[in-house]
């Protein structure tokens, strides 16, 4: 089983105004005799998935989304070598739309994950929106990225722009973000699961994302 998960520390990166995380003692083995922490983190923050509420008032909340969504086979999807800030078009993911299709959990590889906690993390390739379109119409609900967003990171003082969250998210569909070690499947039809926390009436939440072969039972 493959970890796709980062992990979790005030290192992490967030987008512009996301809290980051933080971890504090409430109770102590020395006072309380238990430990017990204090975690303060935003329902973006690390490996995550954003749910429809992210982006639209009547969308579905983190713990409406339909679990089988979320636990399925991946089409893990090449697009390493794009420079920082270019695009991932339809010619791009060409060679994998014939294994498009509903239940399918479509993952952009950008490599833009070894980055991770450095400057660089935040000018990873984004998905044209166009593409987005066309994935969707596939009848793909799930697209996952090794990234901070499928959408492109605007540049400080700049306006945000998240046309490819209301594509996926206006279709139903659910993004997770953050992914990590996705060059370890190197093995042919990978299951993956993407399971939140159950948040009652939230916009995302951190998930434990791992990948296995789909040959071997869990």
């Amino acid at each position: 089983m493959i970890d796709l998960t980062h992990p979790l520390n005030p290192s992490a990166p967030v987008c512009a105004g996301h809290p980051t995380f933080a971890c504090h003692p409430a109770l102590t083995l020395e006072k309380d005799g238990i430990n017990v922490s204090t975690l303060t983190l935003g329902s973006h923050t690390g490996t995550h998935i954003d749910a429809p509420y992210h982006f639209l008032p009547d969308g579905l909340r983190v713990d409406q989304v339909d679990l089988s969504l979320l636990v399925g086979p991946a089409v893990l999807v090449d697009v390493l070598g794009k420079q920082p800030r270019s695009k991932i078009t339809w010619d791009d993911l060409k060679p994998y739309v014939t294994r498009f299709e509903k239940g399918v959990v479509v993952i952009l590889h950008t490599g833009w994950s070894k980055y991770w906690g450095q400057p660089q993390y935040r000018h990873h390739p984004s998905l044209d929106r166009d593409a987005a379109r066309k994935i969707m119409a596939t009848g793909v609900r799930v697209i996952g990225v090794d990234a901070l967003s499928p959408d492109e990171m605007p540049f400080p003082g700049e306006a945000d722009c998240f046309d490819v969250h209301r594509v996926i998210l206006g279709s139903g569909g659910v993004i997770a973000e953050n992914l990590n070690n996705l060059e370890r499947i190197n093995f042919d039809d990978p299951i993956v699961s993407l399971l939140p926390l159950r948040l009652t009436d939230c916009d995302g939440s951190p998930i434990r994302a791992v990948a296995w072969p789909a040959t071997r039972s869990l």
